[in-house]
Order: C-alpha cells, then structure tokens, then sequence
C-alpha cells in the first residue's frame, strides 16, 4: 500500500526549511509526498506561533481537514511546531482527532512516531532536544532541488523580549557547527542551489567554537562565497544588538546582497525598553549609517509592532519619523497581540480604534515608499536570479538583489542563471520586464 504525506507549513521561513527536512526523513520509510489533501495516510500542520490567533487557526484547519476525511480512512494527525511546544498535551485533549503534537526540537522523532502509532495512542514529543535533532538530521539526504534555498544554523533566543513567545517554543539560542553548515552547503549545491538563505531566530546571534577557532555569521558568509557555484547569500532573521562590526564589513562582499531585514519593532526608546529590545533607536541609526558606509546600495526593510501597551500619539510618532529617516524598501506591521505565557500577555492592551487607525497611518506610509522605491526600477535594467516558471502561466518568477519578485517572459533555460530584465512597468509587490539578450548596457 503506498504511504503518502500532506504537509501544511504556517509562518517563517524556518518552518518551511523544517517541513522539506521533515520530508526528507519520512521519505526514508516510504512516505511519499502528495499535493491531494484528502489523500494522506499522514498529514502534519507545521504551526507558527508568532501571529494573532495562530492556536485557533490550527483548530479551524483540523475542522476542515476532519470533513475531508469524514468518508475516509483517518490519518496520522500530527501537530508539529511552536503551536505544539506552547499547547502540547492541552491540544490532545481539547481535539481527539490529533494523534500526536511534536514541538520543533523534535522532528528527529517524527520517523518513529510515525512508524509506531497505533490507533487510540496519543504522543506528545515536545522536549528541547536541539544538537541530537540537528546531528539526526546531518545524516538525511537533502531532496530539496530550489534554485534558491533556506538554510538553517542557529536556533532559539536568549534575549527575551517581553512580548514573545520564540524563547519558550524554539529554546535557548544554538548555532549548528560551522564545518556541517558547509557540509550541507555543498549538499545543496549539487542539488542545484544557486543562492542560500542562512536562517535563525536570531541568526546574527550565530557563533560557534570549535579548537581554539571562532566562527561568526561574517565567516560563514565569507567561506560559502568562495563556491563558484553560489551566486548570492542571504540571512534573516537578525537583532540590532547582534549587527557587530564584523558582519557589517561583509557588506563589502559582492555575493552578500544589500538588503538587511533588521526588525526594529519601535520608534520609540521608551517602547524598545518597555519590550525588553536592548537596543535603542540611536543605534538602530548607528548601524543603519554604518551599513550605508560600507555599501552605499544597501536597503533595509524591518518589522513594527503597532500600539505596545503604554504607546501614546509621541511614540507613534516617533515611529513614523523614523520611518521618514529610514525610508524601509519593505517591511511588515502588525497590531500588538499577546502571547500566553510572555510577561506583555498581562499588560492593559490599547483600544481597537486607536490602534486600527495606527495599523492604517503606518501602513499607507510604509507601502507608499515601498511602491515609490519599486517604481524607481522602471525603465532600468537589473539583475535578476530566475528561479521558476510560474503555474498556469506562461510567464517566469526572480528576484533581484532586494528580494523584489520580479515577473517576465523567458525560458526553461534560463532558470538558476542571472539575466538581465528591463523593467516596464511595478505595483507594491512586484516588478514586471522583459528579458534582454546578449545586452552590454549595465545593470541596475
């Protein structure tokens, strides 16, 4: 009987390179991976915590999912993620169609959940087991083929701010060793990989030891871009207080693309202290006029936490000027939702209006630049990685060096190079050209 698995990924990037390892392993025992949601003998929800009401979201998914099976045979309902680690035994209880809830640090343990369950059992795999999970994984063939691939080397954070719950899910901060990051590198470039995306909570925070030599985020990125094969790097997520002089002179390294995803979260100093940010706005700026020092191309793009409790009109404001000085090429904005367990969970939550009509003063300003800044590379020539072509359509996907998706006419072939792309027209979130071949101008 063929075995088949649905995986549904919620959230960050992390957990779609955690649901492709995820695959990587089931594949090892049978599994094969199936696109039909109601053909599963085993479906897992990779789950994110971040976001508002991410835990009722599960619920509503496993509702829908119930119906498709309602005429079939069950499958293995496994719920992996932050949502697991933050609900575990409580989601067994509250829904008896989930089989097994798995927390992040645990996935090396999915194999044998899988090949052991017996119907009427219940799991809950949710110790902090990060370096066996990790040294499992180091031993599973990599079947991810992308022309652009994540790549995880540090999880977890140890800085705790007051309104997340990343701590409490993912664990204290670890970073792989250096020497398996470039095993895994190197797995990927046969694969096809032409630009990796180094991930982690706070993935800045990197470090690792090893005989007397240290190993910063600067010399993974330094070490990898001496593969020929690789044609750009990438990292995200990163924490102001870990942007250290080191990394920041990477900039000078032609494969290290100019954009830097550096959340912020307030204008405000007085907010930043109120979350426990240990950092203030005037060396967010800091780094900010560093970087631009360094390469005078590079962007920033961020993330802001709208209405913190205790945030008044002068501290949106604040914001807002901030916004004005920095002038972010993309970033994502959100209304302050509390999650059970972190110390702002108890705070006094700021009025709906106020903070909607706060949601939509930032936004407009924020996606204003964001269109003004993509129409700027209309009637230019840039480079762009193509990575495929898009579904039903007879069109092909790219992104420049500022990760902007850019939608063109080409051809089989010139997926995993860099072409060139004259670009006709943009919106908000893409830029749109035709491909020029065999053109000396120079590119944007």
């Amino acid at each position: 009987m063929e075995k088949n698995i649905y995986i549904k990924t919620f959230g960050c990037q992390m957990n779609e390179y955690d649901s492709d390892r995820i695959f990587d392993s089931l594949k090892n025992i049978g599994y094969k991976k199936t696109n039909v949601q109601n053909g599963a003998n085993c479906y897992i929800l990779n789950t994110c915590h971040i976001r508002d009401k991410a835990k009722e979201k599960v619920y509503h998914e496993i509702g829908r999912i119930k119906k498709l099976y309602k005429f079939k045979s069950k499958p293995i309902m496994i719920v992996a993620g932050c949502v697991a680690q933050a609900e575990n035994q409580e989601m067994i209880k509250r829904e008896p169609f989930i089989d097994a809830v798995v927390g992040p640090q645990a996935y090396h343990k999915i194999n044998e959940i899988v090949k052991n369950f017996e119907k009427n059992s219940k799991v809950e795999e949710t110790d902090f087991d990060t370096i066996s999970k990790f040294n499992y994984f180091d031993n599973i063939k990599i079947t991810n083929n992308r022309i652009s691939s994540y790549l995880t080397i540090q999880e977890g954070c140890d800085k705790f701010c007051n309104f997340c719950v990343v701590p409490y899910t993912r664990g204290p901060e670890y970073s792989r060793p250096f020497k398996k990051i470039l095993s895994e590198v190197e797995k990927l470039i046969n694969n096809g990989t032409k630009e990796i995306i180094f991930l982690g909570q706070n993935v800045n925070a990197y470090y690792f030891e090893e005989q007397s030599k240290k190993y910063r985020l600067s010399n993974l990125i330094n070490e990898v871009s001496k593969y020929s094969e690789i044609e750009r790097i990438r990292y995200i997520t990163s924490h102001p207080r870990d942007m250290t002089d080191d990394l920041i002179l990477s900039y000078s390294n032609k494969k290290l693309m100019p954009l830097v995803h550096l959340p912020i979260q307030s204008g405000s100093n007085k907010i930043l202290k109120l979350m426990n940010r240990k950092h203030t706005v005037e060396k967010y700026i800091e780094v900010y006029e560093k970087l631009k020092k360094i390469n005078s191309n590079i962007e920033i793009s961020s993330d802001f936490i709208i209405s913190y409790p205790g945030e008044t009109d002068k501290d949106f404001l604040e914001t807002l000027n901030l916004i004005d000085k920095i002038r972010f090429i993309n970033s994502y904005s959100f209304i302050f939702s509390p999650r059970p367990g972190t110390v702002a969970s108890k705070l006094e939550l700021i009025n709906k209006d106020i903070s909607q009509e706060r949601l939509e003063i930032m936004q407009k300003k924020l996606f204003d630049i964001q269109k003004f800044k993509n129409k700027s590379f209309e009637n230019k020539i840039i480079d762009v990685l193509v990575e495929n072509k898009l579904k039903d359509q007879n069109k092909f996907f790219g992104r420049n060096k500022y990760m902007s998706s850019v939608i063109f006419n080409g051809s089989q072939k010139n997926i995993g190079k860099i072409v060139k792309i004259q670009i006709e027209s943009s919106n908000q979130n893409n830029l749109f050209g035709k491909i020029l071949n065999n053109t000396k101008e120079k590119a944007a």
